[in-house]
């Protein structure tokens, strides 16, 4: 009660004396990545962060003349942590979505990738059906032919996923019913639990995935089809504090340089071996 009352009291006091707020010249800001989610970012031998987004962080620091810092922290709390202040920006394959517009605020899409299930190459689950092809979704569609064929293959098994992710909603969404869900923290360890025959089958960011097929020595593979379009948001941007749009704004111009000139395609490729730039 008196934390309610606190609040009601200062909102009464800002709505009196709060008066227009400048406009903060940026000259230097934190980006905060997980650190753990190759090849999107991850923690070099040396405590650096590497990988396609460090790479494309720097760049587009460059261009929207900020000076920035990089942080790795943990997924799950990414978005309290950057409404608390405790960083500027949020790098970390970030979807947009509609629900998470509600509590911050994004940049355009940098990029835009598919997702699929993975299983053991041994596993009487690997080349389910639609494996090998792409199917297209949108938020909240039902009776999809390969959806439900893939319900009925993947019945009574269970299925790692990172928690707080648009694939983990999907995941429960579709599979909730039939399967056992188990969340881990972070993909890595999700991965460990698929190798070792701890859990059945993962669900994941495609590129993120071939990445982490290599780490498994090759024991790992894709089945079912991959899953794009509107279901995962309009791609992966930068999340920022929703009343911090003159930060979104410098980055949305340096995200358009770097997507107009090539950039995001060449370090795509160098890191997915796939050109991830959002399609229009």
């Amino acid at each position: 009660m008196k934390s309610h009352m606190l609040f009601v009291y200062a909102a009464l006091a800002l709505s009196t004396v709060a008066a227009p707020v400048a406009a903060k010249d940026w000259k230097s800001a934190t980006i905060t990545l997980e650190g753990a989610y190759a090849p999107w970012n991850m923690t070099n031998a040396d405590g650096t962060l590497g990988g396609f987004e460090p790479e494309l962080a720097k760049v587009l620091c460059e261009r929207a003349e900020i000076e920035c810092k990089l942080v790795a922290s943990d997924w799950d709390g990414m978005i309290p942590a950057l409404n608390a202040g405790k960083f500027d920006v949020i790098m970390d394959a970030l979807s947009i979505t509609e629900d998470r517009k509600k509590v911050i605020g994004f940049t355009i899409p940098y990029a835009a990738t598919p997702a699929a299930f993975a299983t053991a190459k041994d596993s009487p689950l690997a080349n389910a059906a639609g494996t090998g092809a792409t199917i297209k979704m949108t938020p909240g569609q039902t009776g999809v032919k390969e959806v439900d064929a893939l319900k009925e293959a993947f019945k009574g098994k269970t299925i790692g996923i990172q928690a707080a992710t648009v694939y983990a909603k999907f995941v429960y969404d579709n599979f909730g019913d039939i399967a056992e869900i188990r969340e881990y923290k972070t993909g890595a360890d999700r991965d460990l639990d698929l190798q070792n025959g701890r859990i059945d089958l993962g669900f994941d960011d495609a590129v993120y995935f071939a990445n982490a097929f290599q780490s498994a020595n090759d024991t790992l593979a894709f089945t079912g089809p991959e899953i794009v379009g509107s279901i995962w948001g309009e791609g992966e941007g930068l999340g920022v504090r929703q009343a911090d749009t003159d930060l979104r704004d410098k980055l949305n111009e340096a995200i358009k340089s770097a997507l107009a000139d090539g950039t995001v395609k060449t370090l795509s490729m160098k890191w997915f071996k796939v050109d991830v730039s959002p399609q229009n």
